[in-house]
């Protein structure tokens, strides 16, 4: 296996947790990008949207920083992307693939992609998805396209054979970027890299899990059962 350093794979921190972008972009030079969406931040408590992207974007100067729009009307999405993209060189602007009303974003990315903006697509699922992207941009100018591997598997299919068909489809484009989105544990990084996608988001827990590699089995072992006897005992079990 090797070591998590000399892999390609690009790792995002994904969250809306400052003090945990401030710690990444100090510490760890794994992180190569960051990205956010809304449900991260309702789930932070953030209230002002402005406020927090600032402050973020503060932190974060010299990598790339993804914030979602969050309107549901395309005309409401174009004005958030033009607002967010003003706010700083390296603040990448998710769209989602589709509205609620499941309406596509296809004329939008084409649209954005042309004006020179820097997309992150977001909440891919189907490769025809993936196919219709790609179509979408223009291929001077970077830009991601996140698909959901972890809701794919989900739902019982492979991502793995899933995502080699993405990277096949995106391959004429040497400036779009696909990104394994919603890791389910620490095995996926390792699966994303091996695959070839380019970049890899992943929350706080699971990057601090990346510790792990290559620990000692027997070892590892023995701290769970020792983990199980200490719980037994800080409750009182008794029988």
């Amino acid at each position: 296996m090797a070591k998590i350093k000399d892999m390609k794979i690009k790792l995002f921190l994904d969250g809306a947790n400052l003090k945990d972008m401030q710690n990444a972009v100090d510490n760890n030079k794994l992180i190569k990008g960051f990205t956010t969406n809304p449900t991260l931040m309702a789930k932070a408590g953030i209230k002002d949207y402005k406020k927090f992207a600032l402050e973020a974007l503060k932190i974060v100067q010299d990598l790339p920083l993804c914030f979602e729009v969050f309107s549901d009307d395309i005309d409401g999405m174009y004005r958030q992307a033009k607002i967010i993209d003003s706010w700083a060189k390296n603040a990448w602007i998710k769209i989602p693939i589709t509205n609620t009303k499941g309406e596509p974003s296809y004329d939008l990315i084409r649209k954005l992609s042309y004006e020179n903006i820097k997309l992150n697509i977001t909440a891919i699922l189907p490769i025809e998805q993936v196919q219709k992207v790609k179509e979408c941009l223009n291929p001077e100018v970077e830009a991601i396209v996140s698909v959901f591997a972890g809701r794919i598997a989900d739902t019982g299919r492979d991502p793995i054979a899933h995502m080699k068909t993405c990277l096949e489809i995106l391959a004429p484009l040497k400036k779009a970027y696909l990104l394994w989105a919603s890791p389910r544990e620490v095995l996926n990084f390792y699966q994303a890299n091996d695959v070839g996608c380019h970049i890899i988001t992943m929350t706080q827990n699971l990057i601090d899990r990346l510790s792990l590699a290559d620990k000692n089995l027997d070892e590892f072992s023995l701290e769970t059962v020792k983990m199980f006897y200490d719980d037994s005992q800080k409750s009182g079990f008794a029988l």
